[in-house]
C-alpha cells in the first residue's frame, strides 16, 4: 500500500473520528457547561437548581420568538438567543421534567394566532406595525394551569432568571397564596369609616379589591392569640391598638419561618382626618402606629415623633383660601421616582413612582445581627421634622422655609433578613383578665374563698388519676430559619387618595392609579409568598455591555450643549422682552406703528449676531463630540481588527521559528 492510499485512509479515519466525537458529545455531554461570562450569566443560582430538582410533574414551556423578524434588530436577536440558551439550561437541569418548544409565529400564521390566544404581546418593529414581533413564554402543567410572560423586555434582563423561576414555581404550586391582614383599619366600611357609611359614602379600599384578584385575602381578628399556619404572608397594617397577646402571635409567627409586610407610621394622617360626631376630631385618637417592642427585637428603630420632610420630592398641593389658593410644594407628601427605589430588588425595580405621606425613617440598630436592605429612600435633601408640625392645618410654605439647607437620605422602606430574637423572652404575656385585682374582701367573702379552695383541692385529688392533655409547646426565642420581611414606614400610602383616582365612565366606576403603591404591595406579597429559594434570587448583571466611554462623552457634551441652550434661551427671552417694551413705547408715543431708533435696531442686530454665534458654537461642540467618538471607535477597531490578528500571527510565527530551531537541533544531534 503506497503513501497516497495511506494518507487518504488517514484523512477518512480522521473525518469519521471527528463526526463520532461530535455525536458522542451531543448525546453524552449535552449537559456539560463552561460559563466564562462575567457574572456567570448562564449559570443558574442555587435556588433555581433546588426548584428544578424538586419538580414532581412535567411542565411544558413554549417560547414564542419571531426569529426571522428579529433578524433585522441585532439587539433583540441577541437577547432572544440569551433567553433561548437560558431556557435550554432549565430543561437540561430539570432531568426531563421540562419540555421546551420554540415557535416562530410568522405573520398571518396559525402560530401567530396561538401566540395571541395565549396572551403573548406583539411589538411592532416597523413604522406600519403590520408585522409585530412576538417574544414571550407560555408554561402549562399537567392540570392545564397556565402561566405567561407576555413579553421579555430587555429592561428586566437583570431579573430574567427570577421571572423564569417564578413561572416554573407557579406551575408547581398553582394555589393562591393566603394573605392574612392584621390591622386596626376599618376594612368593613373603607375610607372614612362608619361616619362615611352613615353619609352613604362608604366603599371598600381599592388596595383590598386589587389584592383579592390575585391572592386569598383573609382579614384576621385583632384579638387573636395565634396565626394560622396556612397563612403564606402576614400583612400588618396600621398597628395602633394591638394587644400584647396579638403581638406575641406575630412574634412567634415570624420566628417559626413566617413572612410579613409591616406598615408602620409616625403620624397616621388618615386617622387624624376622620372627624367624629359634630365634625370634631375623635377624642383619644392616636396619631402614630408603631411597634416599639417588636422593632427592638428585630434590630430596627424608627423615631415615632418625627417624619421625613423632603423639599426635592415634595408633592404640589392646593394651599390658601378662596380665590387665593395656589399650588405649593408640601414636603410631608413625597412622590418617589425610580431614582429613589432599589434597582437590585424585584419588588421595586419596575415601579415608576411611589407616593407616601408623612413617612418615618427606618434604620438598623448598631448591635443588630440582621441584613438591612433599603427599598425606598428619600433624596439627600431630606430632614426629620417633629410631627407636631402636622397637627391642625399644616402650612407647607412655613414648613419649606423652616427646612435647613443640608440634609441626608433616609430609608422609607426596607427588606429585613437574618436571625430574629423574640420580643417576649419571658414567654407569652399574661392576659389582663388573669391578673389579680387586689381588692379588699369581707369576712363572708374570705369564708367563701376557703370553701372554694377546699372544693378545688378535692377536685384536684379526684383528677389526679386521670390522663391530662400535653403541656403547651414552649415559645420560640430565636427564629428557626432566616426571617424575611418588608417594613414600610408609612401607612397612608395605602389610602385611596395617595395612589388612585376614582372616575365614572358610562356609568361604571373605574380606579385609575397615578402611583405604584398597590403594585409595590402586590410585588412584596408575591415575592414573600414564594419559596425560600425563589425569595433568595436577586437581580443579576445583564449580558449587554454598554460602551461606557462613549456614554461618558455623550453626557459631557450633552451637559455643555444643555448649558449653552439654556443661556441662549435666556438671551432670547430678554431680547423679546426688550423688543416688546420698545414697541410698546413707540405705540404710546403715537408713532403709528413699531418704528425703532437706530440704536434699538442696532441692539436687535447685535442680538441676532449673538444667536448665530451661539448656534455656531453649539455645532462646534457637537462636531467635537463626533470627532471624539470617531477617534475612540477607530482605536477600538484597530485593536480588534488589526492588533489581535497581528498578535495571533506573531504567536504563530514565533511558534514556527521555535519548532524549526528545535528540529535543526535534533538533526545536528
Amino acid at each position: 500500500m503506497n503513501r497516497r492510499v495511506l494518507s487518504m485512509a488517514a484523512l477518512g479515519a480522521a473525518a469519521v473520528l471527528f463526526v463520532a466525537i461530535n455525536i458522542l458529545g451531543q448525546t453524552s455531554l449535552h449537559q456539560a457547561r463552561l460559563d466564562l461570562t462575567e457574572g456567570q450569566l448562564f449559570t443558574l443560582s442555587q435556588g433555581t437548581r433546588n426548584i428544578l430538582a424538586s419538580l414532581k410533574e412535567p411542565i411544558s414551556l413554549k417560547l414564542f420568538f419571531s426569529d426571522k423578524l428579529a433578524g433585522t434588530n441585532p439587539q433583540l436577536h441577541g437577547y432572544g438567543q440569551r433567553v433561548r440558551e437560558l431556557l435550554e439550561e432549565y430543561a437540561n437541569r430539570s432531568h426531563g421534567m421540562i419540555r421546551l418548544q420554540e415557535i416562530d409565529p410568522e405573520p398571518y400564521s396559525d402560530a401567530e394566532d396561538r401566540a395571541v390566544e395565549a396572551g403573548i404581546q406583539g411589538v411592532p418593529l416597523d413604522q406600519n406595525g403590520d408585522k409585530p414581533a412576538y417574544f414571550g413564554l407560555v408554561g402549562t402543567n399537567t392540570t392545564d394551569h397556565q402561566e405567561t410572560i407576555p413579553y421579555f423586555a430587555q429592561e428586566r434582563e437583570a431579573f430574567l432568571e427570577y421571572d423564569l423561576t417564578r413561572l416554573v414555581y407557579a406551575l408547581t404550586d398553582p394555589k393562591k397564596a393566603v394573605v392574612g391582614v392584621l390591622t386596626d383599619m376599618d376594612l368593613t366600611y373603607g375610607p372614612g369609616g362608619m361616619m362615611a357609611a352613615m353619609r352613604g359614602e362608604a366603599h371598600p379600599y381599592a388596595f383590598l379589591d386589587s389584592l383579592r384578584q390575585t391572592f386569598d385575602v383573609r382579614v384576621l381578628k385583632t384579638d387573636l392569640t395565634a396565626i394560622d399556619k396556612d397563612v403564606s404572608v402576614l400583612l400588618v397594617l396600621r398597628p395602633q391598638k394591638l394587644a400584647p397577646p396579638t403581638l406575641f402571635a406575630v412574634d412567634q409567627y415570624l420566628l417559626a419561618g413566617g413572612r410579613a409586610m409591616v406598615f408602620v407610621d409616625p403620624y397616621v394622617e388618615s386617622v387624624v382626618d376622620q372627624p367624629g360626631p359634630g365634625g370634631m376630631p375623635m377624642p383619644g385618637t392616636s396619631h402614630s402606629a408603631v411597634l416599639p417592642q417588636l422593632f427592638q427585637a428585630w434590630g430596627l428603630e424608627m423615631d415615632p415623633g418625627r417624619f421625613v420632610a423632603d423639599p426635592e420630592l415634595a408633592v404640589r398641593v392646593a394651599f390658601g383660601q378662596g380665590g387665593r389658593r395656589r399650588a405649593v410644594p408640601y414636603p410631608a407628601w413625597l412622590m418617589l421616582t425610580p431614582d429613589n427605589l432599589s434597582k437590585d430588588d424585584v419588588v421595586t425595580t419596575d415601579l415608576a413612582s411611589l407616593m407616601v405621606g408623612s413617612a418615618g425613617a427606618l434604620a438598623k440598630r448598631k448591635d443588630a445581627d440582621i441584613t438591612f436592605t433599603p427599598l425606598a429612600t428619600s433624596s439627600p435633601r431630606a430632614q426629620l421634622v417633629d410631627v407636631s408640625k402636622l397637627e391642625g392645618e399644616p402650612d407647607p410654605e412655613a414648613m419649606l422655609t423652616a427646612l435647613a439647607s443640608g440634609g441626608q437620605a433616609y430609608v422609607l422602606a426596607a427588606r429585613v433578613t437574618g436571625t430574629l430574637k423574640t420580643a417576649f423572652p419571658d414567654g407569652p404575656p399574661v392576659p389582663a383578665d388573669d391578673h389579680k385585682t387586689g381588692d379588699h374582701k369581707t369576712g363572708d367573702d374570705k369564708a367563701d374563698d376557703d370553701k372554694a379552695d377546699e372544693q378545688k383541692a378535692g377536685d384536684q385529688k379526684a383528677e389526679a388519676g386521670k390522663p391530662r392533655p400535653a403541656a403547651p409547646a414552649r415559645s420560640l426565642t430565636v427564629s428557626a430559619q432566616p426571617a424575611n420581611l418588608i417594613v414600610v414606614a408609612d401607612t397612608d400610602m395605602l389610602e385611596d387618595r395617595f395612589w388612585v383616582q376614582q372616575q365614572t365612565l358610562l356609568g361604571q366606576q373605574l380606579s385609575v392609579p397615578f402611583a405604584g403603591n398597590v403594585d409595590f404591595l402586590a410585588n412584596g406579597i408575591d415575592n414573600l409568598a414564594g419559596s425560600s429559594d425563589l425569595i433568595g434570587l436577586r437581580g443579576r448583571a445583564g449580558a449587554s455591555r454598554p460602551f461606557l466611554a462613549v456614554e461618558d462623552l455623550h453626557r459631557a457634551a450633552g451637559a455643555q450643549v444643555l448649558a449653552r441652550e439654556q443661556a441662549l434661551r435666556k438671551k432670547l427671552e430678554e431680547a423679546q422682552k426688550q423688543i416688546s417694551d420698545l414697541e410698546g413705547k413707540a405705540t404710546k408715543a403715537g408713532a403709528g406703528g413699531t418704528l425703532l431708533s437706530k440704536e434699538e435696531q442696532a441692539t436687535i442686530e447685535h442680538f441676532r449676531a449673538e444667536v448665530l454665534s451661539t448656534r455656531k458654537e453649539l455645532r462646534q461642540v457637537q462636531h467635537a463630540l463626533n470627532q471624539d467618538i470617531e477617534r475612540l471607535s477607530a482605536t477600538v477597531k484597530v485593536l480588534n481588527i488589526g492588533a489581535m490578528p497581528v498578535l495571533v500571527a506573531g504567536f504563530a510565527l514565533g511558534l514556527a521559528v521555535w519548532r524549526t530551531r528545535r528540529r535543526s537541533r535534533t538533526v545536528r544531534e
